[in-house]
């Protein structure tokens, strides 16, 4: 098949168009590098800078594409609240671009990532897709209008659609950019540097950290599943874990210790996240295989950084 994904140098593009490529698929991949790293692409991805928004290079792009991955997107949860102008731009509009190009085009199927955050607190869990979204950041609004967006336009054009709410992804590779880095490859980073780890809140909030290949399995269900237009399936673990059991899981993995500093001021987000997976199980065969503990040892033995990090402290089991 032939694949285009937007936003192909980020953690999460970059991981699926290296396994599509792997598998012989041919894939085009655009980003505007603004947060990507176009080292962590195949050199078989025919890759193009470039920004959602611009249409007549998408044209170029689009020609004899089956299905389009949507991942381009700016990320940040307290970026978004800065800049919520500038989120807009890119998340809701660049999927509004990619929509009208696929329409001028003809592609017929879009993949398109959202996110788990679109949810914000809620007062049951697992969470299902049923429930009715409550966003809490810019964000989340933005990635949850462009689901609207997508599934609103797919239908008035005849566009195959479905949207993945990946829940919190982690894995070998992932951004650490310098201000507000996800939590994960920071505590790693921080643990592994023999430095103290912060908390926000009390620690005790739960989230459902999801390996990057089990992530990456679902995209490639998502491509070709059948019954599944118009439809918002979870992508996550299943499992929640606390703050607190997260650094103890990393300091069990790592075979060293952390002090945790607690900062109770600092808003630590919803109170809990677990998604439900019943739907990904029944539309795209999806089981996440990957413990949280699994996960973490693959990255340490995956990701350059942290092993050099490791082997600069003299080891620790793992």
């Amino acid at each position: 098949m032939n694949f285009l994904i937007t936003g192909v140098a980020g953690f999460l593009g970059s991981n699926l168009a290296n396994y599509l490529v792997r598998e012989g698929h041919q894939v085009r991949g655009i980003d505007d590098l603004s947060a990507g790293d176009p080292e962590a692409v195949s050199q078989d991805v025919l890759f193009t800078r470039g920004d959602v928004n611009d249409r007549p290079k998408l044209w170029t792009l689009l020609q004899d594409i089956d299905c389009v991955y949507h991942l381009a997107a700016r990320v940040s949860v307290p970026e978004s609240v800065l800049y919520p102008r500038e989120y807009n731009a890119t998340n809701v509009g660049g999927t509004v671009s990619l929509m009208e190009a696929m329409r001028d085009v003809g592609v017929r199927r879009v993949v398109f990532i959202s996110s788990g955050a679109v949810y914000g607190d809620q007062g049951a869990q697992p969470l299902k897709e049923s429930a009715t979204p409550n966003p809490r950041s810019p964000y989340a609004v933005s990635k949850l209008a462009a689901e609207y967006y997508v599934h609103t336009i797919g239908d008035l054009w005849g566009i195959e659609t479905v949207s993945l709410r990946v829940f919190n992804a982690y894995g070998p590779g992932q951004h650490l950019p310098a201000s507000h880095p996800p939590v994960i490859p920071n505590f790693l980073r921080q643990v592994l540097r023999g430095g103290s780890v912060v908390m926000h809140g009390d620690g005790g909030q739960t989230r459902d950290y999801v390996f990057v290949d089990d992530v990456v399995s679902a995209m490639i269900s998502a491509s070709t599943a059948p019954s599944i237009n118009h439809l918002v399936i979870n992508v996550g673990s299943g499992s929640e874990t606390s703050i607190r059991d997260l650094l103890r899981a990393i300091m069990e993995v790592t075979g060293l210790k952390a002090e945790a500093i607690v900062n109770p001021r600092n808003d630590p987000g919803v109170s809990r996240m677990r998604a439900d997976l019943g739907l990904a199980r029944e539309k795209l065969g999806y089981q996440a295989r990957f413990s949280l503990e699994d996960g973490l040892r693959l990255t340490l033995e995956r990701d350059a950084r942290f092993k050099k990090e490791k082997a600069s402290r003299g080891g620790g089991a793992a």
